[in-house]
């Protein structure tokens, strides 16, 4: 009899808050427009707090800040990592704020919880052999090979993002000057230095291959499929990883792998700082920092490689 008591009062406390972790997903849809991804994060997040919490025959409501502090202990000792474990806090943060607000608890129990410290990681770059490997793979005999070159060549010699190099506009070129006016986040431009070698496979697609993919078609886009359609973020990528192969480049790559490696580069030859800030279109000098740890773990490399008591 215990036991089925306890189970209903279980079941009772779940109906609860099933209820509410409803009305907080759609209250914060409606006021942060927050993406599907992040709602299902957030609902597996209350969800799985609510279930813990049930067990210890408590709501969402009635929890304190020492339920919370026990909760998320119990999610490391699962092995949640730092990340996960800030992510879940949020969550809680956003839950017991809108309750607050909306006068369902006069206490935030997630107040003075200090977030997990989270270490930056750093970006994974190209070693100069294996960006030259790269831009040497597609087969430039063909007009879809010569626009993967020329797309390939002007990610590393300008580092801009792989969504700004698909959304480029022939408008935004000046071959004769060697510059792309790129427009980033935030509608923001900058004016980036192409370099002869991006200018010289630039102009050869301008010349040859565009006006064959496009057969007769009209385009405003630079880079464009054989369907005269602009090209994708995601056949670009496609694209990336399968000249990686090509190359036998081993390394795991990102979309972001040769902005790294165009930034990483710049510095380890001095580079400034504030001119990579530029050049990459980094509201904040802290984003672009984190390229001097990437370029000191490369010395620190080359030193336990080359150096006789390395």
């Amino acid at each position: 009899m215990r036991k089925s008591n306890a189970h209903g009062l279980h079941a009772a406390i779940q109906d609860t808050d099933a209820v509410l972790i409803t009305q907080l997903l759609d209250k914060i849809w409606v006021e942060r427009g927050l993406s599907d991804n992040t709602l299902v994060s957030y609902r597996n997040d209350l969800q799985g707090l609510s279930r813990w919490l049930g067990k210890q025959h408590k709501t969402l409501k009635s929890a304190g800040r020492e339920d919370l502090l026990a909760y998320l202990a119990f999610r490391v000792k699962q092995g949640a990592k730092p990340r996960s474990t800030a992510r879940l806090l949020s969550t809680m943060r956003c839950l017991y704020q809108t309750l607050i607000r909306d006068g369902q608890v006069t206490v935030d129990p997630s107040v003075q919880i200090e977030s997990p410290k989270l270490g930056r990681p750093l970006p994974k770059s190209l070693t100069e052999k294996d960006v030259e490997l790269l831009l040497a793979a597609p087969d430039t005999k063909y007009a879809r090979g010569l626009r993967d070159r020329a797309m390939l060549e002007i990610l590393y010699a300008t580092g801009m993002r792989v969504t700004e190099l698909v959304d480029l506009a022939v408008t935004r070129l000046n071959l004769t000057r060697g510059l792309v006016r790129i427009i980033g986040k935030g509608n923001k431009e900058r004016l980036v230095p192409l370099g002869e070698e991006a200018v010289r496979w630039l102009e050869l697609y301008m010349k040859d291959a565009r006006p064959d993919l496009l057969n007769n078609k009209v385009s405003e886009a630079v880079f464009v499929t054989q369907r005269g359609s602009a090209m994708t973020r995601q056949a670009f990528w496609y694209l990336i990883k399968r000249y990686a192969r090509q190359a036998a480049i081993a390394k795991a790559l990102s979309p972001h792998t040769l902005r790294h490696a165009f930034a990483t580069h710049l510095l380890n030859h001095g580079a400034n700082l504030r001119v990579l800030q530029m050049l990459l279109g980094h509201s904040d000098l802290s984003t672009t920092q984190i390229y001097t740890h990437v370029a000191r773990e490369r010395m620190k490399d080359l030193h336990l490689h080359h150096h006789p008591r390395g």
